[in-house]
């Protein structure tokens, strides 16, 4: 797996510090970064696989065997995180 480009069904994703949704989806990881350095935003860049959800991914993969009582819970499953690579910016720059 290439940690610049979306392959194989990945995108790029950046939400905003404190946003509710995401503000930009993107194929490859420079493209995400020149649009973070243009708008001198502040939030996290993080690499999301596509065609079904992180927790799911990551069980089928063995990357994540739920071993608690909450783990599998629709609360749960909404908030898991992918186990991509997460770039934390700050005005624009990696943090």
């Amino acid at each position: 797996m290439n940690d610049d480009q979306a392959v194989g069904g990945e995108v790029w994703v950046f939400q905003g510090s404190g946003a509710r949704f995401p503000a930009g989806v993107f194929t490859d990881r420079a493209s995400a970064m020149a649009w973070v350095e243009r708008h001198r935003l502040t939030g996290v860049l993080t690499r999301y696989p596509v065609g079904d959800g992180c927790y799911d991914i990551a069980v089928k993969a063995g990357r994540f065997t739920p071993s608690k009582t909450h783990h599998g819970s629709a609360d749960h499953v909404a908030n898991f995180s992918p186990a991509g690579p997460h770039i934390h910016v700050r005005d624009g720059r990696r943090d």
